[in-house]
């Protein structure tokens, strides 16, 4: 809970994998997205009314394109860092596929529909994408290079658009170079000022780098550049990409993540104040001109919203999925039933043929980890079809483990597995194994400091055993570790097996 309900707030605002975010104002309304990788649906849209208190009103992307590709776990591949904004009455989110190119998506309520994804530049490696309308009516669009596809990085790079935001108009020119003071320049945010154009953007790398502001009276530059923000004494490592916003009385405000590895990208909320044309952002505690994140600080200045956080658990009384629910590829119509009953039915899809563990499944509804320490919990009931068919509770990243009831040739056990290196092909190991004579079971993990998690289960929801070993959350390919639910079948038969989630409750 950020919100001290005492004046201030506490850092991080969000303990949760909202990577690379951005946020604007419209009106007295705050809206962020965030990276979202290959998880589906993605770009998700948070609403708040003080910066402090944020809830999951929505994703932007429904499927990625090009869908086929996406009907497979792709992990690290999808939605980069986008770019959020409000113009003349439409709102547009800008974001990057680094192996495809630059997409745009709008809406006239955040909360949608949002239109489906148009590619408004093909281009391989093209990354962090913003735009801005200029006061005489032209479009332009900053953005970053990935090596990783393109061969290029550490330059910014400023394209004309089509106002209508429809198409990318030439490819652009280099307008920073930060491969002598700051390399790995990226994450690009595009404002104008005062008659400045100013770009934000975060060098040095996720782990270890350092905000800059970079300044010009024309938006080809030359751009002069400044550290306006770093980690300095504090333990907030990076600080790195994110958002200039302000409030209705104009203070000002930045929202940047940290990454805090198996808990994923946190966002961090940073005051901020102008002096002689630069921003600063944290609090200056050594007087050399760059700010500092601070731990904690009074609120903005807005009307109390009261207290809230993105959704997390989940009673599955709904005819549709929770918000807070992704699967890791585009989700086929035979994995999940929802219900207005009271349960979520997940299918036991047999896992593709080609699948050497769980890395590779994509039927996987997960979350992200809400906090430092949690207790997941779900009671579910397996109605299985063929041996082999097993519903579980999952913790999923590079390594993941899980506590599942499965359907075995001489009945039904409960079993804890555990996979190391799982994005390296790494087996699955069965790490204890205990027979049960019932179909329902309650399911738990506790995630504690340090990601360390324990799981436990039980028949009557009062009583837990523990089972198997203690188990280190890792984070995946450039997101968190990820909490969930899965059922899994092992044959192709005519009627598929499936598991009836009554629950799954976060504490």
């Amino acid at each position: 809970m950020a919100d001290q309900q005492d004046g201030t707030y506490k850092n991080p605002i969000l303990h949760a994998d909202y990577s690379d975010p951005d946020v604007i104002r419209v009106g007295q309304d705050y809206y962020m997205t965030a990276s979202s990788f290959q998880c589906v649906p993605g770009l998700p849209i948070l609403h708040s009314r003080d910066l402090v208190n944020w809830r999951l009103i929505g994703h932007a992307v429904e499927r990625l394109e090009p869908e086929d590709v996406y009907a497979r776990c792709q992990h690290g591949c999808g939605v980069w860092a986008p770019a959020i904004r409000y113009h003349k009455g439409w709102f547009y989110i800008f974001y990057p596929d680094p192996d495809y190119g630059i997409y745009v998506v709008k809406a006239r309520d955040p909360k949608g529909p949002w239109s489906r994804p148009q590619l408004v530049k093909a281009a391989k490696g093209w990354i962090d994408p913003c735009p801005l309308w200029d006061d005489d009516g032209k479009a332009y669009l900053v953005s970053a290079m990935a090596a990783s596809r393109s061969g290029i990085k550490s330059v910014l790079i400023v394209s004309r658009m089509s106002p209508d935001a429809s198409r990318v108009l030439d490819d652009g020119a280099i307008v920073f170079d930060g491969h002598d003071e700051n390399p790995t320049v990226e994450g690009p945010k595009f404002y104008k000022r005062n008659g400045f154009y100013y770009i934000f953007a975060p060098a040095g790398g996720v782990s270890t780098g350092w905000q800059l502001a970079l300044r010009s009276r024309s938006v080809y530059g030359p751009y002069e550049s400044r550290v306006i923000l770093h980690q300095g004494k504090t333990d907030v490592n990076g600080p790195h990409q994110g958002a200039w916003v302000d409030t209705p009385s104009g203070q000002d405000w930045f929202i940047h993540f940290q990454d805090k590895g198996p808990y994923g990208r946190v966002v961090h909320l940073q005051p901020m104040r102008w002096k002689d044309g630069w921003p600063i952002i944290g609090i200056d505690q050594d007087g050399d001109g760059i700010g500092e994140p601070v731990e904690r600080y009074a609120r903005p200045q807005v009307p109390v919203q009261g207290v809230c956080t993105p959704q997390q658990s989940d009673q599955f009384d709904m005819p549709r999925i929770g918000l807070q629910w992704q699967w890791h590829a585009n989700p086929q119509p035979n994995w999940a039933l929802p219900t207005s009953l009271g349960f979520l039915r997940l299918y036991c899809v047999p896992r593709p043929q080609a699948s050497r563990n769980l890395w590779d499944v994509p039927n996987l509804l997960l979350q992200k980890f809400p906090a430092p320490a949690f207790t997941a919990t779900a009671r579910l009931s397996l109605r299985p079809m063929a041996v082999g068919d097993m519903a579980g509770l999952l913790v999923m990243g590079s390594d993941y483990a899980y506590v599942a009831i499965c359907n075995d040739p001489n009945g039904r056990s409960i079993r804890q597995a555990t996979c190391l290196q799982a994005d390296r092909g790494g087996p699955e190991q069965q790490i204890d194994l205990r027979p049960v004579a019932t179909d329902t079971v309650y399911l738990r993990v506790n995630v504690g400091p340090n990601a360390v998690c324990t799981f436990s289960f039980s028949t009557d929801g009062k009583g837990y055993q523990p089972i198997g070993n203690p188990f280190v959350a890792r984070k995946g390919r450039w997101i968190g570790a990820k909490v969930g639910i899965f059922t899994l079948g092992s044959e192709r038969p005519n009627e598929m097996g499936y598991a009836d989630f009554d629950w799954f409750v976060v504490e």
